[in-house]
């Protein structure tokens, strides 16, 4: 049962990358020192910001409740996967105790409770299985529902920065350095948190 994390190992993994670029130099036939020459320029003009995803994820209100349902699902799955098991592991105690006292009327009896054990026991691996399952497909759905909100956000606040690429970064994984300068974390979170609503707490 230890598939609880999926959310936010699946969360983490997603990175915001070329938003927008921008074609440094020209087409034009030119000297051969001038494609380097343009380029350095071009690189050199571009405007670049990145964003700590680990920040995000712990500060995104939306990501937050993405992740606090995901956690109820988990232990909801996780007790009722409980139930069933000392459901079945009581059953198996009884079938024990009386086949140990000869207290099946024949073998066929016995033999007929036994596979009834076995077929409680498959029946709790499909469920197990199965809710397993929802629980991956839940957390691929808010897998996409978090980056499209990321990405809805990052179009309508680069309208007016005019960022010609933001990166993502996760711990050192994607950039070895960064000036702090570059670093807009704090600024698209509380865009984020702004824009949305938490649903009212039951």
């Amino acid at each position: 049962m230890n598939r609880m994390n999926y959310l936010m190992n699946g969360l983490a993994a997603f990175v915001f990358v070329a938003l927008f670029s921008q074609c440094a130099g020209k087409t034009d036939k030119q000297a051969t020192t001038a494609p380097v020459q343009e380029s350095t320029a071009g690189l050199s003009g571009m405007k670049i910001a990145y964003v700590e995803i680990d920040t995000l994820l712990t500060k995104y209100n939306f990501c937050i409740d993405l992740n606090e349902a995901m956690v109820k699902k988990s232990e909801n799955v996780r007790l009722t996967l409980n139930q069933k098991a000392n459901e079945l592991a009581a059953a198996k105690q009884d079938w024990q105790k009386k086949y140990e006292n000869n207290a099946f009327l024949s073998q066929d009896r016995a033999e007929s409770e036994y596979n009834k054990l076995v077929k409680m026991e498959q029946d709790l691996q499909e469920l197990s299985n199965k809710l397993q399952a929802g629980l991956v497909e839940e957390s691929n759905k808010n897998n996409l529902l978090f980056r499209d909100s990321i990405n809805a956000f990052l179009k309508e606040y680069n309208k007016s920065r005019g960022y010609n690429l933001i990166f993502s970064n996760t711990g050192l994984d994607n950039l070895l350095y960064a000036d702090d300068a570059y670093n807009i974390t704090d600024e698209i979170v509380d865009g984020l948190n702004a824009r949305y609503s938490s649903p009212a707490k039951e």
